[in-house]
């Protein structure tokens, strides 16, 4: 029986300790050895044993590409040494005078990667509201080549429905690429939704000890992953093998640790929820956050990151964010230590004066998974601080 025929119906727990990760043949050993050869020998010309130079494929590279790809339910995974580098390869796709079209609430970096690097290349870009169907519909630019939906997005947390957005994208012609690095393929499987392509940051809750920069492609269609697979070759922005490792062993425990995050998130959510410090708190949880619905719809819980908006403005945020012992303050997310940051200072900077540029006085939250009682008295001791 071979290793796809035994992953039918294997729980998604099972899959991250077992997809891509056989006993080595050589030595029994249990754990894929890190393979750091960058060349590798052949029997003649152009015979090799599926591997002939690193660059293009490796052994290590290859068990963590097959575990995250079964994880986000999908016939190809690709790994990549950033998820910048990933999302470069993405883009790579697009004829020079497509049109991106990005959600008005993501990522710092992914912003300044299309506003910055290729909108001057000629590829034009557009933020736009992913949780207003008709307006998408009704306004859907004829040059458009691809959707990019965040979902949650950073750093607002806003939901968008998948499968409603791929619905009106694919009978538009257009690629869906969804950056699932927030919700990660425990809480939710965009390949299943519809989207053509799913992104990752690696370096966030798939890695999950802030020891490993990475990205990660996951595709299910054939041909488009052979286009991606080129210009991972091609344009060379691979991991390292021992990177490859440390993502493939952090990922064996992503479903109990997302399952921590999502617990103590609710706590932190409760007590922000009401304070006299906090203007708004942002969590796809409540009832009242934009894209609650696509959230309940989509996700199995509702994940490890929670934003709020303070009373007193950007002072007051910047005091909390310094008065905090256990919220390390840092950039990133998505690992076993709790953060906490400034995105208008700090991963969203880039973003300043443009259609995505976020609230002053917003904080973002990486819960990690501490106890959640003294995450709560952390927090609550930095609130009392304004």
């Amino acid at each position: 029986m071979g290793e796809e025929e035994q992953q039918v119906g294997w729980a998604f727990e099972t899959l991250a300790i077992h997809a891509g990760q056989e006993p080595d043949p050589a030595t029994g050993a249990v754990v894929p050895p890190i393979s750091l050869a960058t060349t590798f020998a052949q029997s003649e010309v152009g015979v090799h044993q599926g591997y002939e130079y690193s660059r293009s494929g490796n052994p290590t590279r290859t068990a963590v590409e097959t575990q995250i790809a079964a994880l986000e339910q999908a016939r190809h995974g690709l790994a990549f040494a950033s998820g910048l580098a990933a999302e470069d390869n993405v883009l790579r796709l697009l004829r020079q005078g497509q049109r991106i079209l990005l959600g008005n609430d993501a990522y710092g970096g992914t912003f300044r990667l299309i506003s910055k690097v290729w909108s001057p290349l000629g590829f034009p870009w557009s933020a736009v509201d992913l949780g207003d169907l008709d307006s998408l519909r009704d306004n859907w630019p004829d040059d458009t080549g691809m959707v990019w939906l965040e979902t949650p997005t950073n750093p607002l947390l806003t939901c968008f429905d998948i499968e409603a957005v791929a619905t009106i994208a694919r009978e538009r012609g257009a690629l869906v690429v969804v950056d699932n690095t927030f919700a990660t393929p425990y809480l939710q499987q965009p390949i299943t939704l519809g989207a053509d392509i799913v992104v990752h940051s690696a370096t966030k809750y798939l890695g999950g000890h802030s020891d490993v920069v990475g990205g990660f492609l996951a595709v299910d269609d054939d041909e488009l992953a052979g286009r991606l697979r080129f210009t991972q070759n091609a344009a060379g922005a691979v991991p390292s093998p021992f990177d490859c490792y440390l993502v493939l062993r952090g990922a064996k425990t992503l479903g109990v640790r997302m399952d921590r995050h999502c617990e103590n998130a609710r706590a932190i959510v409760d007590l922000l929820t009401g304070h006299e410090a906090v203007e708004r708190v942002l969590y796809p949880q409540l009832p009242d956050h934009p894209g609650h619905a696509a959230a309940a719809k989509q996700m199995r819980d509702y994940g490890g990151m929670v934003s709020f908006t303070v009373q007193g403005g950007e002072a007051a945020a910047r005091r909390i964010a310094a008065a905090t012992t256990l919220f390390t303050l840092a950039e990133s997310l998505g690992a076993v230590e709790s953060l906490i940051e400034h995105p208008g200072a700090m991963t969203h900077a880039s973003a300043a004066g443009s259609p995505l540029e976020v609230p002053a006085n917003l904080l973002r939250l990486s819960v990690g998974i501490e106890h959640s009682s003294d995450l709560v008295a952390d927090l609550a001791q930095a609130l009392s601080a304004v």
